[in-house]
C-alpha cells in the first residue's frame, strides 16, 4: 500500500507505510491518505473470528510491509476487559445497538487504536533510532497515547492539553502518568490552540533540528497519523460482523452508524470502512454546541468565525477538525489542489465553502445533527431513569442525534451508536444530569457510584491514588520550549 498527501497536486508523490507512520504529517503539511482503497474480502466481514484476528486482517490491507500484525493486535487487546471481544455490542430498549469502545486501560475509545500504534511505530522506526511522539489532546487521546507508549524503549511521548478544557478525571489521568519517557503540559487556550501549536512545531525546521540534536525524530499519535486512524476501521467491521452474528441484519444488509465526533477521525474511519465495501447506509455525525461539523455538512460552509463553547462533552469542543481534510480529499475526487486551496482559505480567511459537487457527495454519505448541553443532560437522565444505563456525555449526544435522525427521516435501518467513553470519566456532568451535587475528582467518582450503584473501574480508581507529576501550563508560543525541556530532562 502506498500513501499520498491530501495536498499533493494530482496525487503526486507517494510514501510507504513505514515512512507514513514515522512522519505522521506529510512534508507539505497535508495528511497521508491511501492512494487507493483496498477491498474487504466478504469472509473477513461475515466470518466469526476473535477481534484481534479481524483487526490484524484489516490492518494488513494498509501496512503489509510491517510484517505479521496479529501478534501486535493480540498484545494490544490483551489489556482490555475481554481480550476476545474488546468492543461489545449491546442492544438497547430503543431497538438500536451500542458499540462500547471504552473497555481498555484508559476507559476511552482511543485505546482501540492507541494500544496498537506503539508497536506499529516501533516497526516503522526500526532503522531510524529514537522517536519523539508529539500530540495535542481534547481529553482522551492524551492519556491513551501516554498509556500506550509509557515504558517503550526508543520513544518519548509529549502531550499538550487545553487547561480547563478537559474533565477533572481526564486531566488527572494525564498529569499522574508514570514512566520515564513521558511529558505532559497544559496550554492556555482551547484544544484548537494546542492542536495548532503542535502542527506548527511539525512544520518548524528549527524545532525539528533541535529534536534531532537530542537524538529523536518527530512523529504524531493523534489521528493525523494514519497509523492511529487505520485501527479504528476495524471496529466498524467488527460491529457489522456482530450484527450479522446476532441476526440483527442479513449479510449484505445496510446499517447506520451514529458517531459523536469533534476532530472527525472516529467517523472518518467509518467512511473508510464503507469505501472498502462495508455495507454502511448513513454515517450520522453527532456534534455538541460547537457545531462546526453540522454546519459544514448541511450548508457546505466551514467557518471559524464563531463563539467557542466549553461543554459537558469536552472531547468534542473543537472547531478545527483536522480529519475533515481527509474527507474533503476523498469527496473531492482526490484532487490535492482543491484540498490545499480550501485549507489555505481556512488558514488565512478562517473559512471556506465547499464546491456544490463536493457537498452533494458528502450528503450521499453523511447526515448531521447537534445536541446542546441541556439536551445532553436530559438524555443522560432519561436513559438512566428508563433502563438504568449510564452513558457519558459524548455518547448521550450521539443518542439524541440518532433519535433526531430517525424522527426526521423515518429511517428504519438498523443503527449502531458508538459509545466513546466510560461515564465515570465525566462524573461532574453525570451527577448534574442526575440532579446530584458534584465536586471535582474522587469525591464525584464516589458520589456517582453511590447514586447509581455502578462500580468505578479499577483503572480510574488507581488514577485517583497517584501523585500529580506534571503541573506546568504554558502559552501556545512556548510549546516548543516546553517540549524540548522534556527531552532535555
Amino acid at each position: 500500500m502506498r500513501f499520498i498527501s491530501t495536498r499533493a497536486p494530482g496525487g503526486a508523490g507517494t510514501a510507504g507505510a513505514a515512512e507514513t507512520i514515522r512522519q505522521g504529517l506529510a512534508p507539505d503539511g497535508g495528511l497521508y491518505v491511501p492512494e487507493t482503497f483496498p477491498r474487504l474480502p466478504e469472509e473477513w466481514i461475515f466470518a466469526e473470528m476473535p477481534y484481534a484476528q479481524r483487526a490484524a486482517r484489516v490492518l494488513s490491507l494498509f501496512f503489509s510491509e510491517l510484517g505479521e500484525l496479529e501478534p501486535v493486535t493480540r498484545e494490544a487487546y490483551a489489556r482490555f476487559d475481554d481480550p476476545a471481544c474488546p468492543a461489545p455490542l449491546v442492544r438497547e430498549p430503543e431497538g438500536w445497538h451500542t458499540l462500547e469502545l471504552f473497555h481498555g486501560p484508559t476507559r476511552a475509545f482511543k485505546d482501540m487504536a492507541l494500544q496498537v500504534l506503539p508497536d506499529l511505530m516501533l516497526r516503522a522506526c526500526e532503522a531510524e533510532g529514537k522517536v519523539c511522539i508529539l500530540t495535542a489532546t481534547s481529553g482522551d487521546t492524551g492519556k491513551a497515547a501516554l498509556e500506550g507508549f509509557a515504558g517503550r524503549g526508543g520513544t518519548f511521548v509529549i502531550v499538550f492539553y487545553p487547561k480547563d478544557g478537559t474533565s477533572s478525571i481526564q486531566e488527572r489521568q494525564m498529569t499522574t502518568q508514570q514512566g520515564d519517557n513521558v511529558g505532559v503540559c497544559a496550554v492556555e487556550g482551547n484544544f484548537d490552540d494546542a492542536q495548532t501549536g503542535v502542527k506548527r512545531l511539525f512544520s518548524d525546521k528549527a524545532f525539528r533540528e533541535a529534536v534531532a540534536r537530542r537524538g529523536y525524530s518527530l512523529s504524531a499519535a493523534n489521528s493525523i497519523n494514519i497509523g492511529r486512524l487505520a485501527p479504528q476501521i476495524a471496529y466498524y467491521v467488527h460491529a457489522y460482523a456482530e450484527m450479522v452474528r446476532l441476526g440483527e441484519v442479513k449479510p449484505g444488509g445496510e446499517v447506520n452508524f451514529c458517531v459523536p465526533t469533534g476532530n472527525f477521525g472516529n467517523i472518518l474511519a467509518g467512511l473508510y470502512a464503507r469505501k472498502m465495501g462495508l455495507p454502511v447506509k448513513r454515517l450520522i455525525c453527532a456534534s455538541n454546541r460547537n457545531r462546526v461539523l453540522t454546519d459544514v455538512l448541511t450548508t457546505g460552509r466551514y467557518s471559524l468565525e464563531r463563539e467557542f463553547y466549553l461543554t459537558h462533552s469536552p472531547s468534542m469542543d473543537i472547531l478545527v477538525s483536522s480529519n475533515f481534510e481527509r474527507a474533503i480529499h476523498l469527496m473531492g475526487g482526490s484532487d490535492g489542489s482543491l484540498t490545499r486551496s480550501l485549507m489555505e482559505n481556512l488558514n488565512h480567511d478562517r473559512s471556506f465553502v465547499l464546491p456544490e459537487s463536493v457537498i452533494s457527495t458528502f450528503r450521499e454519505y453523511f447526515s448531521a445533527y447537534t445536541c446542546d448541553d441541556t439536551e445532553t443532560l436530559n438524555e443522560i437522565q432519561e436513559s438512566y431513569n428508563a433502563s438504568g444505563r449510564l452513558f457519558d456525555p459524548h455518547t448521550a449526544v450521539a443518542r439524541k442525534c440518532l433519535r433526531d435522525h430517525q424522527n426526521k427521516t423515518g429511517d428504519a435501518a438498523p443503527a449502531i451508536v458508538l459509545a466513546t467513553a466510560d461515564p465515570f470519566k465525566f462524573p461532574e456532568a453525570m451527577l448534574r444530569a442526575l440532579g446530584k451535587e458534584a465536586s471535582p475528582g474522587a469525591d464525584s467518582l464516589r458520589a456517582l457510584s453511590e447514586a447509581t450503584g455502578h462500580p468505578i473501574s479499577e483503572q480510574l480508581r488507581r488514577v485517583m491514588e497517584l501523585p500529580v507529576r506534571f503541573d506546568r501550563t504554558v502559552k501556545p508560543d512556548a510549546m516548543g520550549a516546553a517540549a524540548l525541556g522534556f527531552l532535555k530532562d
